[in-house]
């Protein structure tokens, strides 16, 4: 990357300091390039150019910065540092590791790079006189972890390899291979506006499987697809983002804490380092990379944050692994942008966000997607962003124009999680566009029945809705049998299939054949209670029998005991067949 300045250029002087912006005159940089402000050498970004004068957004605190202060344009973008000491640490919102930092940061407190010295373990898998294209697997890295990390030739980059380092441990700066006349080592760098090009965008295929029943069963996302979880104050948000974050089935997870509370990432970073790994056996944290711009951090680190996250993704995606890019929340993102543009002048729009608002989000989330990668490899980018409307507003222009770039929405609802149902998705005012293609992948897989249990369920969830609007008018004694056996079967589903328990072992996840079982041995049930009232059989003799059983399947036996499930619902259906036919009551 050719640097339009450099550390001896002749530096420019700041003119002008509030708060995160900072204004520059006589600075020779472009949009996005990267300055370093005053004595501490603050990174900051061009964000505007007007003559001369230029506007940057500062990435640290900017307490004692004052005009006439140097400011050293650095010819380049914002670029993440990218390499095989990733998985498994804790970075801020520019990928600068906040092990070892000082308690409170402060400018010029972090280092702009991973430390240095480190030396891994490198194993070719090209020879001298081979032909490298983009993309191409060079070796692989000794991580100490599950994922294998390839050093791949750098996009833009092929020829013939003219020199391979032998078998041995090597540092982050060291040559391993030269392709023409590129050299290549263990780390590189990537604008992080900038997306990491690939071949072509493929379909998406898969679901990607979460562990949680209401995502699993109801609203499905696709690997490669993208969610956004918008909800109130208190009711789920970062629980439900820490359970997909443990369970999914993605092979590199990028949790980014964008302005939420730091005891929140705290409990993020113990519990990932404690927990087991249900792929590999190891710890999760070790597949994990935490990026971490708490609400007392910087706070346009803060915006920077989810587009690093995504390039990290990105990054392992061209390897070809499957990577979730998890953001909580965007709500907080869209604040520091609004907060930044109020102090450059920038005319509000609505509710006094920028008005290029959605094309931020949007330029966001088309970063997701599954692809072929340059080296012809299969690999998937899925985003699920938070979003936390203040006052629970959902109708707020964060949640409006989210809702227009992403393929599916998981609503919290307050009076469900008032009500102690969690996670509270809400089953009537969430969806998912990735239900055709993941029907499609279970019908591969031998359950074409999928499709049809989720519509079915679905449509007994808004009859149950509806007819409990009206039995609180009139009582349920006053509705018809069949109402009362709808009623019957939404209560079961909801506390059967839908509550899931984050704090029991057997119900934190739940995998898709334990959830089809549920499904299934609920309907079933429904279907014979109906058929009972038609039969004769007073409803309340039915509504009397013990369903616990069946109902509590989901903390009472494993995360894959189907078989289980089916004995539960035998058992109950012998207890209804042995119910004698009367008068409805």
């Amino acid at each position: 990357m050719t640097a339009r300045g450099s550390d001896s250029a002749q530096p420019a002087r700041i003119t002008r300091v509030s708060g995160p912006l900072v204004q520059v005159d006589g600075a020779d940089a472009a949009m996005h390039d990267v300055l370093e402000l005053g004595p501490h050498r603050s990174p900051g970004e061009v964000v505007a150019v007007r003559g001369p004068a230029v506007t940057v957004q500062a990435y640290e605190y900017t307490g004692g910065l004052r005009p006439g202060d140097a400011a050293v344009p650095l010819g380049r973008p914002l670029a993440a540092p990218l390499g095989p000491w990733l998985l498994g640490g804790l970075f801020d919102g520019l990928l600068r590791p906040l092990a070892g930092g000082p308690v409170w940061l402060t400018s010029g407190s972090l280092a702009a790079a991973p430390a240095q010295g480190t030396t891994r373990r490198f194993t070719p898998r090209v020879a001298e006189r081979d032909t490298a294209g983009p993309g191409g697997i060079l070796g692989t890295v000794a991580t100490g972890g599950p994922i294998e990390f390839r050093v791949l030739v750098p996009p833009h980059v092929s020829g013939t390899v003219q020199q391979v380092a032998g078998p041995g441990e090597y540092g982050p700066d060291d040559v391993l291979v030269t392709v023409g006349t590129a050299p290549v080592t263990m780390t590189t760098s990537w604008p992080v506006r900038t997306p990491r090009p690939y071949t072509a965008r493929r379909a998406a295929d898969a679901p990607l499987l979460t562990g949680q029943r209401v995502v699993d069963a109801f609203f499905p996302i696709a690997k490669g697809g993208t969610a956004a979880v918008p909800g109130g104050f208190g009711t789920g948000k970062t629980l439900l983002l820490q359970q997909i974050a443990k369970w999914c089935d993605a092979h590199v997870i990028v949790y980014v804490g964008c302005g939420e509370r730091g005891n929140e990432m705290a409990d993020v970073v113990g519990e990932l380092s404690t927990l087991e790994d249900p792929r590999t056996g190891g710890r999760l944290l070790d597949r994990t990379v935490v990026i971490a711009n708490t609400s007392n951090m910087p706070m346009m680190a803060r915006e920077a944050s989810i587009y690093t996250g995504v390039t990290v993704a990105e990054f392992y995606r061209d390897m070809g692994y499957d990577a979730v890019v998890i953001a909580d929340s965007t709500s907080r993102w869209a604040e520091a942008l609004r907060e930044f543009a109020s102090r450059s002048g920038t005319p509000p729009a609505e509710e006094g966000y920028p008005a290029d608002l959605a094309s931020a989000l949007a330029a966001f989330y088309e970063r997701a997607g599954a692809v072929r990668t340059l080296g012809g490899g299969s690999g998937s980018v899925t985003i699920v962003g938070a979003v936390s409307p203040p006052g629970g507003d959902m109708t707020e222009p964060v949640i409006a124009n989210t809702e227009r770039f992403v393929r599916c929405r998981w609503t919290l609802d307050r009076d469900l999680a008032y009500a102690r149902h969690y996670p509270a998705v809400s089953w009537s005012a969430s969806f998912s566009r990735d239900t055709g293609l993941v029907g499609a992948d279970y019908a591969r897989r031998g359950d074409p029945g999928w499709d049809a249990r989720r519509a079915r369920a679905l449509d007994v969830l808004a009859d149950a809705d509806r007819i409990a609007a009206l039995a609180d008018l009139v009582g349920t004694g006053g509705l018809p049998a069949h109402e009362r056996m709808t009623l019957l079967a939404g209560r079961l589903l909801r506390d059967g299939v839908l509550r899931q328990n984050a704090l029991v072992a057997t119900d934190a996840h739940c995998t898709a054949v334990k959830s089809a079982a549920l499904l299934d041995a609920v309907l079933t049930v429904c279907d014979r209670c109906h058929a009972l009232v038609d039969a004769g059989t007073a409803p309340a003799s039915i509504e009397a029998i013990d369903f616990g059983p069946l109902a509590r399947a989901r903390e009472t036996l494993g995360p894959a005991d189907a078989g289980g499930v089916a004995r539960l619902r035998d058992a109950v259906l012998a207890q209804l067949d042995a119910t004698t036919p009367g008068t409805a009551a």
